[in-house]
């Protein structure tokens, strides 16, 4: 039987949905407070079962039976200020994972994140082949993610048959505004300004599509980038903005202006008690170009992306 933890997130979801399509039966973690989807409500191979990555007693009965787990769940944020619950869930969940997988010899699918690679040279896409260089200063998410991709790296030298992918931006029409929708509410809002950075993006569908093609696929000890299209940041939001019908951004935002930027949102949050809306990370991470190279898992599985501009097409429709 299939395990996926993460089950009412906005990946976890998706990839539930495609498995149930195909007549498989899934037992999915959630957690007590967690709404369940529109998108898998009412489904009958779907067997809920509650409990926390980060309470082992709870999760251990939910292994019963299971041979194949997909491991979902995480904790996103680029707000530093959340870098004990990212180390908290990205880290010590997936270890427990790991042995748990170990314990019951089940094979492994790790969502984990192109924050997790590191850069490549200039002129040169990201690969697979790009170990991240340790840097504790790094943004708390992308250290998380790293780390958490360790456990698993550990559990294969232990003899678990695991997989890992690390997925670019993903996207798509059922996150409605959050997440990474939250750039479509931005444009949508009538936001003037772009930045002078780029990175890669993925349709939702085709990441869960690509996950259980891996699982199926006689791999181990591999990992996979997962992203369709490269784009600059001026780009995305000019084609986010034709498709709701809206004045394309025109300002860019330069480094400096962030940094006053965060700075100050920083400081008003500290009066406020609201999270800010562009924090330190984010604000270095708009301005980097990064590029990934997707033919791996293109050689690995035959999978034909979707072009993140149909993806947009879409997303600003459903949204309107």
């Amino acid at each position: 039987m299939i395990l996926v933890t993460g089950g009412t997130g906005f990946l976890g979801s998706e990839l539930i949905k495609q498995l149930t399509d195909k007549g498989l039966s899934v037992r999915a973690l959630r957690r007590e407070q967690s709404k369940i989807p529109a998108l898998i409500e009412n489904n009958n191979l779907i067997n809920w079962f509650e409990a926390d990555i980060n309470d082992p007693s709870t999760l251990e009965d939910a292994f019963d039976g299971i041979t194949k787990v997909y491991h979902c769940a995480a904790f996103v944020s680029l707000n530093s200020k959340h870098k004990k619950q990212l180390f908290h869930v990205n880290i010590n969940g997936t270890s427990n994972l790991v042995n748990l997988c170990l314990e019951n010899n089940c094979r492994l699918l790790h969502v984990s994140s192109v924050a997790a690679l590191g850069l490549a040279k200039v002129g040169n896409k990201i690969t697979e082949k790009n170990f991240w260089e340790y840097d504790s200063k790094a943004h708390a998410y992308g250290l998380s993610k790293y780390e958490g991709e360790m456990e698993v790296w550990r559990g294969i030298t232990e003899g678990m048959d695991a997989v890992i992918v690390n997925p670019s931006v993903i996207i798509g029409k059922n996150a409605g505004f959050e997440g990474s929708g939250a750039i479509f509410k931005l444009i949508k809002d009538g936001f003037p300004f772009y930045t002078d950075g780029a990175s890669g993006f993925v349709d939702v569908e085709d990441v869960a599509k690509a996950m259980t093609l891996l699982m199926d696929a006689e791999v181990s000890g591999e990992r996979y980038i997962i992203s369709s299209d490269d784009y600059h940041y001026k780009d995305l939001f000019s084609e986010i903005a034709n498709g709701f019908q809206v004045k394309a951004p025109t300002k860019e935002a330069k480094p400096w202006m962030l940094g006053i930027a965060w700075r100050a949102l920083k400081f008003a949050s500290l009066l406020t008690g609201n999270q800010p809306s562009i924090t330190k990370d984010t604000a270095k991470s708009s301005v980097t170009l990064s590029f990934y190279d997707n033919s791996k898992v293109i050689s690995a599985t035959g999978i034909k992306f979707k072009p993140v501009a149909k993806s947009i097409e879409e997303i600003t429709q459903h949204l309107k």
